[in-house]
């Protein structure tokens, strides 16, 4: 009997003939050995599959190779490594238990289950074993086992955590088991089809501890981390970029800097230090100056509110988990997580009328919020934070205005920090919410068109709205190309409507106010985090928390010295002496170290002509100046942006 033909469509519109069944990568073979040779997988209506799936019927195709960008491939790649990984481990360690292992963000982990504990010594043990294994060119091959069987296989192994995962899985369903040499794995794939393809793109990185599925009742299993790309290029730019984050931590920086300092008797709380707080305090009347030109009203509300409020606005509800809470007179208050629900406290005293909308209400709001300790991170994800928070009470025929508004404003700040790569993603209804669909739909319609008439590009971030409506989330590049997500602006129809907000209407009736949350930093702490790894600790010269440094050669220009930081300080700088008996070239690395922009030497010389010798951060040489030339350029230098 003749076998039915099957067509296969390409993305270009053409099509393939075949006379019967065929497999990916025949087909691939068949375009052209050069394909064959690139190829990794298949992509069947959007989904990704082996590259050796059986296509028998017609179908549209797209082969996908190592030079696609984009996660997909990544993934691929890191699912693969980590499969390899395992591999090679249990042929170093026979006696070790593999558990579970995806892929994750830029890398890879497995779990291991092993009484003697893994050294760095054994990692590249682990990691030549790989190269052997890719070098191999193990053939991947995915089959499918009868649930019972496959947890007997693993049993039989000593595999008891692989057989427990199979366990779980209802019996009518099959149990994918991919084999490569002699290594069999529990997996849903795809993955490559063997492992020459994964290449030599690949490093192990470090060792961590992880409970058994995430629960600390559970035993304790040795993760080993990795990361794997496409080619040695990008590996090699990966670790140049951890290489330049390690460098620019800020945690570390804080410390070398006098900035700050966090401690167990306050966890997740920030101790700034008089340096980290002029940083602070530069920020926000840098953004309060924006702010009130951009006809925004300061206001302040209580941190100790009433939890009546919160199960009001639907956070108690929805946010409890994170809020800390104390009890007084018999009464229940929390700790504000957010300002949003004050604001509009505000805005219901007295009678507010269309004539007086859009209102821009403005706090820089101190919250808090439990995060779990191993989320935390320096100043960056704390427990205590400031929010530049401000909320917009506007009319419907309002969001789009204000929020055109708004992202201009939000651009001309970023841009004076240096940040002008900025993405932006619309995020819709997330699965928990307040609000029915009807709203959801009316929010994010309104939102959509808004963002479309500010002509910025944006992608799609599913279900990561707030429960009260849906956001725009801001995400800036920094120096090194890592992103974070800073701004936020958020469309409410919910929040008004359950805290009871009106205003009189041009018909003299009631309306509810439409609520646009929004921020531009996010938080103080974090943004000045962000900053410090963004300049490494070399501030512009407006936001560095000490500018200038008056440092003496020998005693007999001490009183030059004191001359020249008064002039600095009356034209405001901020600025110290250094008069100490040490030689100028330990003073010079002492306040390199600590990122001080400018240093002005004084020896005799410079007292007797009533000049200053300038040295800039990062310049190894000097130039001899005028003492008010020197000043006058430091202080146009200085100058905040905007004033």
């Amino acid at each position: 009997m003749q076998s039915e033909k099957v067509n296969i469509t390409l993305p270009d519109g053409s099509v393939r003939v075949f006379e019967g069944p065929v497999t990916g990568l025949e087909l691939a073979t068949d375009i052209g050995p050069g394909l064959a040779k690139a190829a990794l997988a298949l992509r069947i209506d959007g989904e990704m599959v082996d590259l050796k799936t059986t296509l028998d019927t017609d179908v549209a195709v797209e082969i996908v190779t190592v030079k696609e960008e984009g996660n997909d491939v990544l993934e691929l790649i890191r699912h693969d490594a980590a499969h390899v990984m395992a591999e090679a481990v249990k042929e170093l360690y026979p006696e070790t238990q593999v558990t579970i292992g995806p892929s994750i963000e830029d890398g890879f982990y497995y779990d291991f289950a092993r009484d003697k504990a893994f050294t760095p010594e054994d990692l590249e043990k682990i990691e030549k074993r790989m190269h052997d294994i890719v070098d191999r060119d193990e053939s991947i091959d995915r089959e499918e086992w009868d649930r019972d069987e496959a947890v007997k296989f693993f049993e039989d192994k000593g595999e008891k955590y692989k057989a427990e995962i199979i366990a779980s899985i209802p019996a009518d369903q099959p149990i994918g088991i991919y084999k490569q040499g002699d290594f069999q794995d529990l997996c849903r794939g795809p993955h490559l089809p063997s492992t020459k393809k994964l290449g030599h793109a690949f490093k192990l990185m470090k060792l961590a501890g992880a409970y058994w599925r995430g629960d600390s009742k559970n035993e304790m299993l040795q993760r080993v981390y990795g990361t794997a790309w496409r080619n040695e290029k990008e590996l090699k730019a990966y670790l140049h970029r951890l290489e330049e984050a390690e460098r620019r931590d800020h945690r570390k920086l804080g410390k070398e800097m006098d900035l700050f300092h966090m401690q167990e008797e306050a966890v997740g709380m920030v101790f700034w230090h008089a340096k980290g707080w002029t940083i602070y305090r530069t920020l926000e009347n840098y953004i309060r100056n924006k702010l009130e030109k951009a006809d925004y009203q300061e206001v302040k509300t209580p941190q100790l509110v009433d939890r009546k409020l919160w199960e009001d606005s639907g956070h108690w509800d929805k946010f409890r988990e994170n809020m800390y809470t104390t009890e007084a007179d018999d009464r229940t208050f929390a700790l504000k997580p957010m300002n949003c629900p004050c604001h509009v406290q505000i805005f219901n005293q007295g009678i507010t009328s269309y004539r007086d909308l859009p209102l821009r209400m403005a706090e820089f709001g101190s919250c808090h919020r439990y995060e779990p300790s191993g989320a935390l991170h320096g100043i960056m994800r704390v427990r205590g934070f400031t929010q530049d928070d401000a909320h917009i009470f506007c009319t419907e025929d309002q969001i789009t205005s204000e929020t055109e508004i708004f992202c201009e404003l939000l651009l001309d700040i970023y841009k004076d920090f240096g940040f002008t790569d900025v993405r932006v993603k619309f995020s819709d209804r997330p699965e928990t919410r307040a609000g029915d669909d009807a709203i959801w739909d009316k929010a994010e319609g309104s939102l959509k068109d808004a963002i479309e008439a500010t002509n910025l590009s944006y992608s799609m971030n599913p279900g990561e709205g707030a429960f009260y409506g849906p956001k725009l989330e801001f995400v800036l590049t920094d120096a090194i190309g890592r992103e974070w997500q800073c701004g936020t602006l958020q469309v409410d129809f919910v929040l008004p409507e359950r805290l009871n907000a009106n205003y009189i209407g041009e018909d003299g009736a009631k309306h509810r106010p439409v609520m646009l949350h929004r921020a531009i930093f996010g938080s103080m702490e974090r943004f000045i985090g962000i900053l410090i790894e963004e300049y490494a600790g070399r501030f512009p010269l407006w936001l560095a928390p000490q500018q200038v440094v008056i440092a003496t050669i020998t005693d007999e220009a001490d009183g030059y010295a004191q001359k020249v930081l008064e002039e600095a300080e009356k034209r405001g700088l901020r600025a110290s002496l250094d008069l100490r008996n040490e030689k100028i070239n330990y003073k010079v690395r002492e306040h390199s170290l600590a990122k001080v922009p400018a240093l002005l030497v004084a020896g005799s010389r410079e007292a007797e002509e009533n000049t200053i010798s300038v040295r800039r951060l990062g310049e190894k040489h000097q130039k001899v100046m005028s003492l008010d030339e020197a000043l006058d350029a430091l202080v146009a230098e200085a100058m905040v942006p905007g004033t």
